[in-house]
């Protein structure tokens, strides 16, 4: 398949009913695909040359943990959550153990729904995903406040060089490292953030 996702048709759908997420027309097939790893395959635009990049850790300890500092409604415990999410996902595609990232997903995110259904099939430790499949927050620069108390924006993140497989018998499919627009919608569950949207968006 040319995709990590798996299913394409089903990562290409917009949230129109989140409002402070950036216009569907801006995404491409990697919209709301899983943050293990880049969702255009082969080829990329304007991709950096592949770098040896550091593996982040993904030890349950490490993830399962809500930090102190993502706890709370303020625009910089969203930006705190927003990383300690992706290191969710990441520890999900490694592992292939969605729950600890559904259990701080808002049950309207359909695309964190087809992210986790995806890697629970299609993970490193079935095989399915080899190279340098985590997500790697760089920064998380603009949050702003919306309607109903909503929080939006995106964080910039690189993907390394990596290689997936649908199935055991599935041919290989590469892709090669890439920056991206993570784009986001918060909204408050029990006093603090919760994943309500997101996508991918090359850059």
């Amino acid at each position: 398949m040319a995709h990590r996702n798996g299913r394409p048709g089903a990562l290409l759908a917009c949230l129109v009913t989140i409002t402070l997420l950036t216009s569907c027309g801006q995404e491409g097939p990697e919209a709301g695909s899983p943050n293990a790893a880049p969702p255009s395959v082969s080829t990329s635009r304007n991709a950096p040359q592949t770098t040896s990049l550091p593996t982040p850790s993904t030890t349950t300890a490490d993830v399962l943990q809500r930090p102190s500092a993502a706890v709370g409604l303020s625009l910089s415990a969203g930006g705190a959550f927003v990383r300690y999410y992706v290191s969710l996902m990441n520890y999900a595609s490694k592992t292939g153990d969605v729950a600890p990232m559904m259990s701080v997903t808002a049950t309207i995110c359909k695309q964190c729904k087809a992210y986790a259904n995806y890697v629970a099939k299609v993970n490193a430790a079935n095989g399915g995903l080899t190279g340098e499949y985590f997500e790697r927050v760089n920064d998380v620069p603009d949050l702003f406040r919306g309607e109903g108390g909503r929080v939006g924006g995106y964080a910039l993140v690189t993907i390394g060089a990596y290689t997936s497989k649908d199935t055991p018998s599935a041919k290989p499919v590469t892709s090669t490292a890439q920056k991206y627009k993570r784009e986001f919608t918060l909204i408050d569950q029990q006093g603090s953030w919760t994943m309500a949207a997101m996508s991918l968006v090359a850059q």
